[in-house]
C-alpha cells in the first residue's frame, strides 16, 4: 500500500525555511556552506575507517541514450582516432563530451548559486549574481577542494524491506533513526548522509520513467525530515535520485527539499547516484559507514558538475 505523504502549507513552508536557514553563519559572503562541518579531524576519522583498501564508484554511467528520463543526453564523440597511414609509429585518439550538469541520469553536484527561493540564493545573495555568462558567486569552484569525509548509508528499502521506495513515497525522519537504529549507524556533525530510494534499483529492473511532474514520479524525502539533518549538522546529501518527493508535499513549491537545502541551509548537495555495488560491499563488510572522496570539477561560473564520488572502506 501506498503510504501518503503529508502535504504542507505555503505558510508552514516559509516557517520551516526560516527554521533551517544558515544565512551569516559563516559570515555574509559564506560559499562553502555546510562544508564548514567538515574539518581536519573530521577528515582524519573518516581515514580511520578505511580498513580493508575497498574502493566503490557512487556515481552512474554516463547516460548518452535518450528516454523519459534523460531528454537531452549528453553529446559524445571522437574527435581523433588512430589514423592506419601515420608512419610515425606513435598514434592518439582523442574525444569530446558535452553534458547538461542537472540531469535526472547523471551524477552531478549541485552548486550553493543552483536553487533560489524568493528571489534569492544561498545566504540572501540575489539573482543577479547568476547571469547567462554564469555564476559570479557560489560557483562550483567553492568546493574544487574536495567534498571528503565520513560517508553514512541509510539504505530505506533495507529498512521496509523492499526492492525500492515506491514513486510519490516520502521518508520522514522517524524512517531515517529507524534506519540508523537497524543498521547500528549515526548522523553526526560533518557526516555525509547518502541517501538510498533504490531509484537506480527500480530503473534497472522496470526501465526509465518520466520522474516530473507530468509523469509517475520519484521517491525521496518529507520536507519534515529537513530539522534532523539541521540538528545534527549534516555537511552534504548524496542520494541515489534528487532527494525530492514527486509529486511534491508542499503547497505551491515543487521541489522544496532543494529548496530547504542549497538556499536555505547551503547544504552540499549531490544528485543521480547509484548505490547498487555499494550495498553489496556494505553488506560484505558488515559495516554502513565508510569515507568518501569526492572531486568536483573546477569549473568557473558553473552551477554544478558532473562527478564520480568514490567510498573507501
Amino acid at each position: 500500500m501506498k503510504r501518503e505523504a503529508r502535504l504542507i502549507s505555503a505558510g508552514e513552508f516559509d516557517r520551516l525555511f526560516e527554521s533551517v536557514c544558515n544565512w551569516g553563519r559563516w559570515g555574509p559572503d559564506d560559499e562553502r556552506g555546510t562544508l564548514n562541518y567538515i574539518t581536519g579531524d573530521h577528515i582524519r576519522k573518516a581515514a580511520a575507517l578505511v580498513r580493508s583498501g575497498r574502493t566503490v564508484s557512487l556515481s552512474l554511467p554516463i547516460n548518452k541514450v535518450a528516454g523519459p528520463d534523460n531528454p537531452r543526453p549528453p553529446a559524445h564523440y571522437m574527435v581523433h582516432t588512430y589514423d592506419p597511414s601515420d608512419t610515425t609509429g606513435q598514434q592518439f585518439a582523442t574525444d569530446y563530451l558535452a553534458a547538461e550538469f542537472h540531469g535526472d541520469c547523471l551524477t552531478h553536484i549541485d552548486a550553493l548559486c543552483h536553487v533560489a527561493y524568493k528571489g534569492k540564493i544561498y545566504n540572501g545573495k540575489p539573482l543577479s549574481s547568476v547571469t547567462s555568462e554564469g555564476a559570479g558567486i557560489q560557483d562550483i569552484t567553492a568546493f574544487a577542494h574536495g567534498v571528503v569525509g565520513k560517508g553514512v548509508l541509510l539504505d530505506m528499502p533495507r529498512l521496509r524491506g523492499t526492492k525500492w521506495i515506491e514513486v510519490g513515497e516520502a521518508i520522514g525522519p522517524e524512517e531515517i533513526v529507524a534506519a540508523e537504529e537497524a543498521q547500528g549507524v549515526r548522523l553526526d556533525e560533518g557526516d555525509i548522509l547518502v541517501f538510498r530510494t533504490g531509484h537506480h534499483r527500480r530503473r534497472l529492473e522496470l526501465g526509465s520513467w518520466d520522474v516530473g511532474y507530468d509523469g509517475e514520479g520519484r521517491a525521496g524525502l518529507h520536507v519534515s525530515a529537513i530539522p534532523l539533518l539541521h540538528e545534527r549538522k549534516v555537511a552534504a546529501f548524496f542520494p541515489d535520485g534528487d532527494g525530492e518527493t514527486v509529486p511534491g508535499n508542499v503547497e505551491g513549491v515543487p521541489y522544496p527539499i532543494h529548496a530547504l537545502q542549497i538556499t536555505a541551509m547551503g547544504m552540499v548537495c549531490a544528485d543521480s547516484l547509484q548505490f547498487e555495488e555499494l550495498v553489496q560491499v556494505c553488506e560484505s563488510e558488515g559495516r554502513w559507514e565508510f569515507m568518501v572522496a569526492a572531486s568536483p570539477l573546477r569549473l568557473p561560473g558553473g552551477t554544478g558538475t558532473l562527478f564520480n564520488p568514490i567510498a573507501i572502506f
